[in-house]
C-alpha cells in the first residue's frame, strides 16, 4: 500500500488578480484556508471595473467597503445611446438606481487600485497564505492536487481553484475544453480628465463598431472602454494623448466637455471564452478561466464574484472541499447564469456589428419599449443587477 500524497493546504488558489483575492478573503470568512498563488498586481492602463450592487455588497462584507468609497464613484444612472446612424434611431434611455430605491447600481473603481485593495486586505487575514509566484505544473490525483513551481516548494491542495485568466493552467491541467471565439474589434481605454460633471451617469454609446462608453470616476473623471475595428483603433491609438482626447470628445459628442488624458492608456483585442464545465476532478474555475466576453453591460468582473459567492456557498458544509459532491453543485449553480449573460453580452454586440435591417428593428424597438415602459425598465434593470453576489 503507498502513502497518499501529504495535503499542505486546504485549498490552492492559482490567479492573484481581483477575481483570485476575492474568492481567497471569501473563503477565509467563511472558515477556510487558502494558499494565493501569483503577484497580486494589475496594470495601470485605463482600466475600470463597475462594480454592480451585489459585488460591492460581497465585498463591503469582506470588510473592504470603506477603503473602496474613497476610491471609487457611484453609478446613479445608465444612459444608452443608439449612434449607429439607423433609420431606426431612437431617443436616449436612462436607467435611474433611484427607480429600484437603490442610491446606486454600482460603483466604479479603478482596477489596479482596486487589486492593492484586496491584496492589502488579504495580507492582514491570517488563513491566507500568499505565495507572489507562478505556478508552473499541475498534476491532479485522486486525493490531492500537486502544484509546483520556480520559487517555492511543491505543495499538496484538497482543491485547486483556477481564477488564473484565459489561458489558464489550471482549465489545461483538469482537461476541461472550452468554445472561443474573437470579434473584429479592439476595445481602447483610458481614464480622462473633463471639463463638465458627469453626474455619476454612465453613458454608453452603441456604435456600429460596438459600444463607446464613459463611466464616472471620483472627480470630474471618467472612464473609457472605447470598441473600435482594429484599423481604426490603430489609427486612434497611434495619436497622441491630446488628439486622442479631442477624439473621444468628437465621438461622446462632447457630453462632459474637453478632455484631457489621465495615465497611460491600453489596448485589449477583443474575443470571448466559455467552458464547458465550471469543475472537474478537485478542481474549479472562476473569472476568466471560466468565462470571457466584450466589456458590455458591466458584467465581467461582477460575473466572476458571482463565481467566488457561489464557490463559497458550495464549500460551506463540505468536509472534503474538493470531494465530488460540493463541486458538481459549483458546477450546476453557475451554468444557467454564465451562460445566459454570455449569451446576452455576445447577441448585443453582435447586432450593433450588423447593418441588417430586421437587426436594427429590433435593437430600436427595445430601446424604444425601454424608454416608454416604465415597468420593463424596471425588469430589466433588476435583471441586470439579478445573481446578486452578497448572500440574500
Amino acid at each position: 500500500m503507498t502513502d497518499q500524497p501529504k495535503q499542505d493546504c486546504e485549498i490552492a488558489i492559482v490567479g492573484a488578480g481581483a477575481v483570485g483575492l476575492a474568492a481567497a478573503l471569501a473563503l477565509a470568512a467563511s472558515g477556510r484556508k487558502s494558499v494565493l498563488f501569483g503577484a497580486a498586481t494589475a496594470p495601470r492602463d485605463g482600466r475600470t471595473v463597475a462594480l454592480l450592487d451585489g459585488s460591492w455588497r460581497l465585498l463591503g462584507e469582506l470588510g473592504l467597503g470603506k477603503a473602496l468609497e474613497r476610491i471609487a464613484a457611484p453609478l446613479e444612472i445608465m444612459r444608452l445611446v443608439d449612434d449607429t446612424g439607423s433609420l431606426f434611431r431612437q431617443p436616449p434611455v436612462e436607467f435611474k438606481a433611484a427607480e429600484l430605491g437603490l442610491s446606486a447600481f454600482g460603483w466604479n473603481i479603478e482596477n489596479a487600485a482596486l487589486v492593492e485593495t484586496l491584496a492589502a486586505r488579504a495580507a492582514q487575514e491570517p488563513a491566507i497564505r500568499m505565495v507572489p509566484r507562478p505556478v508552473e505544473e499541475i498534476e491532479i490525483g485522486p486525493e490531492a492536487v500537486r502544484l509546483s513551481g520556480a520559487g517555492f516548494e511543491p505543495m499538496h491542495a484538497a482543491l485547486v481553484v483556477g481564477a488564473d485568466g484565459r489561458n489558464s493552467r489550471v482549465r489545461a491541467a483538469a482537461g476541461i475544453e472550452t468554445r472561443d471565439w474573437t470579434y473584429p474589434q479592439v476595445a481602447l481605454t483610458a481614464i480622462l480628465g473633463h471639463r463638465r460633471e458627469h453626474g455619476d451617469a454612465s453613458t454608453e454609446f452603441h456604435t456600429r463598431a460596438g459600444p463607446c462608453t464613459l463611466v464616472p470616476l471620483p472627480g470630474r473623471r471618467s472612464s473609457l472602454v472605447w470598441l473600435l475595428a482594429p484599423r481604426e483603433a490603430d489609427e486612434i491609438a497611434a495619436l497622441d494623448d491630446a488628439g486622442f482626447a479631442r477624439a473621444v470628445e468628437r465621438q461622446t459628442h462632447s457630453i462632459v466637455g474637453a478632455m484631457t488624458v489621465e495615465g497611460r492608456r491600453g489596448r485589449v483585442p477583443m474575443g470571448g471564452l466559455s467552458v464547458e464545465r465550471f469543475s472537474a476532478d478537485r478542481t474549479a474555475l472562476i473569472g476568466e478561466a471560466a468565462h470571457v466576453f466584450p466589456p458590455i453591460g458591466a458584467q465581467g468582473l461582477n460575473l466572476g464574484l458571482r463565481d467566488v459567492a457561489a464557490l463559497r456557498d458550495a464549500l460551506i458544509e463540505a468536509e472534503d472541499p474538493g470531494a465530488e459532491g460540493p463541486l458538481a453543485r459549483y458546477d450546476l449553480s453557475r451554468q444557467a447564469d454564465v451562460r445566459l449573460r454570455t449569451g446576452a453580452v455576445d447577441a448585443l454586440n453582435r447586432t450593433l456589428l450588423t447593418d441588417l435591417l430586421p437587426a436594427d428593428l429590433l435593437r430600436g424597438a427595445g430601446l424604444l419599449a425601454l424608454s416608454r415602459f416604465g415597468p420593463l425598465r424596471r425588469l430589466v434593470m433588476r435583471q441586470g443587477l439579478a445573481g446578486g453576489t452578497a448572500a440574500g
